[in-house]
């Protein structure tokens, strides 16, 4: 891991697990080793790492490109390769070569060219786009699973609501717009006669390009039942500031084959949570004008 900036890695594993991942960073590479000799892989360069992992690219032994991900967290380590797992027949997210919730471990085949959704032509992603969601919605919900849209929105309004406390979010937005997003949720939920697996966090930045023969594969699933709008809608508002969230909406529920006036009405519901979103880490002023005339 020579030359990778180790500081922002340990920065944002200590702002989400405690100053105890320090000494797990620590620790890192050999633990790498030991799952290299175990699986018989072999140990690349660090890769892309999130808020919760390490990731370092591999090659599996029969020669697969892969990612071994590491995580001071193996519960939820566990429960993504669960999702991932019940993905896996929709053949639209990367296969799960070896895992170890105790090790905080997992090994999954590197997608190439790997070119995120975000970075590919604008014009050719609605009719992927729904190409991806009839693939990965066509796997039936397990009887047993337990997690709901509902919930997912619940916990979403109850943590980023929070933020209306920051001086700058509530000159913005004020609790009417805030309690009106609740309500358009509610009232969605309550009218909801479609349910499928739901990807759960399906926007540009966790879609990849698989190449001519596998098409646009979707990483780091949230699975939940529900709408089946709800896995479109963050593409849909990502049009804000650029064609306009309304043109995208046509556009992307025609190419989805889902209902136009539920996903606009779904994202009336997030706009408000995109708008905080931009306040807190950036984004341009058309957008959020955009965004806040939606959630008005």
């Amino acid at each position: 891991m020579t030359g990778v900036d180790m500081e922002d890695i340990g920065a944002r594993l200590v702002d989400r697990f405690g100053p105890g991942a320090e000494g797990w960073l620590a620790d890192v590479p050999a633990l790498a080793a030991r799952l290299a000799s175990r699986w018989g892989f072999v140990v690349g360069e660090l890769f892309e790492s999130g808020a919760s992992s390490v990731v370092l690219r591999c090659s599996w032994p029969d020669g697969t490109p892969a990612v071994l991900k590491l995580s001071p967290d193996g519960a939820l380590l566990a429960k993504q390769v669960e999702m991932l797992r019940v993905f896996a027949p929709s053949g639209r997210v990367p296969a799960v070569l070896a895992a170890d919730a105790d090790a905080g471990a997992m090994v999954l085949e590197e997608i190439l060219p790997g070119t995120a959704a975000e970075d590919l032509p604008p014009s050719s992603l609605p009719q992927r786009w729904g190409e991806l969601l009839t693939a990965l919605h066509s796997v039936a919900p397990p009887a047993d699973w337990p997690l709901r849209l509902r919930g997912r929105f619940e916990e979403s309004f109850a943590r980023i609501g929070k933020r209306l406390a920051d001086p700058a979010i509530s000159a913005r937005i004020g609790e009417d717009t805030w309690q009106r997003a609740i309500e358009r949720c509610e009232e969605l939920l309550d009218t909801q006669t479609t349910n499928v697996l739901l990807h759960g966090d399906l926007h540009l930045g966790n879609v990849l390009d698989g190449g001519a023969s596998r098409g646009l594969i979707a990483i780091d699933p949230k699975a939940c039942v529900g709408d089946p709008c709800f896995d479109a809608v963050d593409y849909v508002v990502g049009g804000a500031g650029y064609e306009g969230v309304e043109a995208r909406c046509r556009l992307v529920a025609d190419a989805c084959g889902l209902d136009g006036d539920r996903l606009y009405a779904w994202s009336r519901v997030v706009a408000p949570m995109f708008v905080i979103s931009f306040l807190t880490y950036g984004g341009p002023e058309q957008a959020i004008g955009e965004l806040l005339a939606l959630a008005s």
